[in-house]
């Protein structure tokens, strides 16, 4: 029996230590994907995980939202690992899918983690409208200020062999940088 631990990273930013010890302490191998979002389609590690398990393996994660952020998803996916007579464990939300009681508390998991995705998602955009309104900038902040571009464009106006690839170098920015200043303003 192979017990094999997945864990997903919806950033590349996200700290993970505590998930590896975790599951290093359960696992034979633990398989990591960064900066994907679980509700994402294509996931080539969790891909790769699941089809290297055998009957009477075992898939392994910290939490079930770490692996499934749907509960049609989580459904599915954990009666594709039944069907393989592969075995499901969740570290933080001890249950055994096997069983009638089971596989409640691991629908009931899924839909809290999909309400929580959604919740969150839902105050984020709350939150950026209310700052927009407010008249905050979002987003990052310009690489150039505005006498930076106004510079740019009187060297293009002045010197027309002189190319936007200089003037950005110059400026240390990329050229694409600086054409969309000179283009936004």
């Amino acid at each position: 029996m192979t017990r094999l631990g997945y864990i997903r990273t919806s950033t590349d930013r996200q700290l993970i230590d505590r998930q590896i010890l975790a599951l290093e302490k359960e696992c034979d191998q633990v398989f990591i994907e960064d900066g994907v979002s679980a509700v994402k389609k294509h996931r080539p590690v969790y891909e790769q995980v699941t089809a290297q398990l055998k009957p009477g393996d075992v898939f392994v994660v910290s939490s079930l939202d770490r692996a499934f952020r749907s509960v049609l998803d989580a459904l599915g996916e954990l009666e594709r690992l039944h069907r393989r007579k592969i075995q499901f464990k969740s570290l933080t939300q001890n249950f055994d899918t096997t069983t009638p009681e089971g596989k409640l508390l691991y629908v009931i998991a899924a839909a809290l983690a999909e309400w929580k995705r959604q919740t969150l998602s839902q105050r984020t955009k709350e939150g950026l409208a209310a700052a927009k309104k407010r008249g905050k900038t979002l987003g990052r902040p310009h690489k150039l200020d505005e006498a930076d571009i106004v510079k740019a464009k009187q060297l293009l106006e002045d010197n027309p062999y002189t190319s936007i690839t200089e003037i950005a170098e110059n400026l240390s920015v990329s050229p694409l940088t600086l054409s969309r200043a000179i283009h936004r303003d």
